[in-house]
Formats: C-alpha cells, structure tokens, sequence
C-alpha cells in the first residue's frame, strides 16, 4: 500500500494526455459558441412564430390598427450600428490571424463603443414608442424584440470586452511581442473564444436585418 501511495504522488501526465485535455477544453469553446448561437436561433424563431401568427390571424383587425410602425430612425440607426460592429469583429479577427494583434484590439474596442451606442439607442428608443406594449400584436411582439435585442447587446458587448481584456492581461502572464498566437494552452482558447464570439455577432447582425424588415419595413 505504501508503495502505491507514493508512486501516486510521482503521477505525471503524459504530453499527449496534457495535448488531449487542451483539445478538449477548446472544442468545448467552440461548441458552447456554437450550441449558444443555437439556443439563441430558437429564440428568436419563437418571436418570429408569434409575429406572423398574429399578423396572419389579425383578429379584430388589431394586429396593426392605423397601420403604427416603431420610428424607423431608431431602428435603422441600430441595425447600421450592429452590423457595424459584426464588421469589425470579423475584420479583427481576419487581422488576428494575419498576426495583426493591434490590429484586431483597435477593431474589437471600436466595436465595444459602437455595441453599447447601439444598446443607448435601443434603450432610448422605448420611450418614443408611439404606442403602448400591449395595444396591439404588433406592439406587443414588438416590445418582445427589444428586450431579446438589449439583452443581445448586454451580451454582445460584455463578450467583445472580456475577450479585448484577456488579450491584453495575456500579455502580462506570457510576455512576448504576440502571445494571443503562440501555442500555448491559454493563447489556443483564447482564439477559440474570439471565433466564438465573431460568429456570435455575425448572427446578431443577420437577425437583425430580419427583424428591421419585420418591424420597420413591411
């Protein structure tokens, strides 16, 4: 037994295990990303049901009375900036892979200042609404998409933000002139996470391009 006890206290893992464990621990960041986009697809989909079966049934022509609409600048000026912001995702992280990692912390701030902008905006804009949450179907599934786009942005910008500042804290812990690409174990999920996090926002643009034409143009 006491032979046993202190070959378990010498216990080394292997490299290949240690390289098994890494693998690991990025997949996981890679489908949590995935499998949240999802979640949030389902969402989405639940307030896209209710839209068009309240439009569809229009029972007692109240789906839409006088034909209100929510202001169109609010919309529009939001959409312009969330994609915007899935832009310079997308640009940061094309520049992080070219070993460009200014590149891809100036893009990535930016799209933190636009992201909260747009969530300014989306707040501001409830109380301009020229009609009262439940007084039609179209308001009422127009309030449901305020509060899933503020709560995207909440998210969204908290997400840029946190990844910008692990980028930098790396720097600290690594040294180094790029250590977000080197091999090592915290720089490969680190970019597992900003991929994450730009197709997060590649799909918070798309959705929103949806829900601007729903809302503001049809």
């Amino acid at each position: 037994m006491t032979d046993m006890y202190n070959k378990s206290k010498g216990y080394h893992e292997t490299p290949e295990e240690i390289e098994y464990e890494l693998r690991a621990k990025v997949g996981s960041v890679w489908s949590g990303g995935r499998l949240f986009i999802g979640m949030y697809t389902f969402l989405l989909a639940s307030l896209a049901f209710a839209y068009f079966y309240l439009r569809t049934a229009n029972n007692g022509l109240l789906w839409r009375p006088h034909n209100v609409t929510a202001p169109t600048a609010f919309g529009w000026s939001i959409f312009a900036l969330e994609a915007l912001t899935a832009v310079l995702a997308i640009y940061g992280q094309w520049r992080l892979r070219k070993g460009v990692v200014l590149d891809w912390q100036v893009a990535v701030w930016t799209g933190v200042l636009t992201s909260l902008v747009a969530l300014f905006l989306q707040i501001w804009e409830t109380t301009t609404l020229p009609f009262f949450p439940g007084s039609s179907g179209y308001a009422s599934t127009f309030i449901g998409w305020i509060v899933i786009n503020i709560a995207s942005l909440v998210v969204g910008a908290y997400w840029l933000e946190t990844t910008v500042a692990r980028s930098m804290r790396m720097r600290k812990e690594l040294g180094g002139d790029s250590p977000e690409l080197s091999s090592a174990a915290t720089a490969r999920l680190f970019r597992a996470n900003v991929a994450s996090m730009t197709y997060f926002w590649g799909f918070t643009a798309l959705s929103g391009a949806l829900f601007l034409a729903l809302f503001y143009i049809l």
